[in-house]
């Protein structure tokens, strides 16, 4: 029951994150989709995790150096999916508002991302991999 619920809320946090992500660029204001290349820094964010949980052995240890490269993998692809849509304000091929909408977006969506992995990265009774 409690599994279900964290993943409405997580599905619920996803949907308004692509809300915002989907308003920076459809807005007739904005009319630019450049913001969309975002997605692809989403689906590259969880890829250092997963391949360090597959690599590393000692699943008992507080630390190890396979866990701590895919964290600062993991940490270059978050700062990357923020400098992104500034980068693209800075040149004036995106406006400041949907730069903002972007990264509010961004804010919301790897929060839903850390969350998932909170809730259901322990491998207690439910786990990612069974997906």
């Amino acid at each position: 029951a409690c599994a279900v619920a964290a993943l409405v809320a997580l599905s619920f946090s996803g949907a308004v994150g692509l809300t915002f992500l989907m308003l920076g660029c459809a807005l007739e204001y904005y009319g630019v989709y450049w913001p969309l290349f975002v997605l692809i820094f989403y689906f590259l964010c969880p890829i250092p995790h997963f391949i360090a949980r597959r690599v590393a052995d000692d699943g008992d240890a507080a630390s190890s150096a396979c866990r701590e490269l895919a964290y600062f993998f993991t940490t270059g692809i978050v700062v990357s999916a923020f400098g992104l849509p500034i980068i693209l304000a800075r040149v004036e091929a995106i406006k400041w508002g949907a730069c903002g909408l972007v990264l509010a977006g961004n804010a919301v969506i790897f929060l839903t991302i850390l969350g998932f992995f909170l809730v259901f990265g322990r491998g207690d009774d439910f786990s990612w991999e069974q997906w």
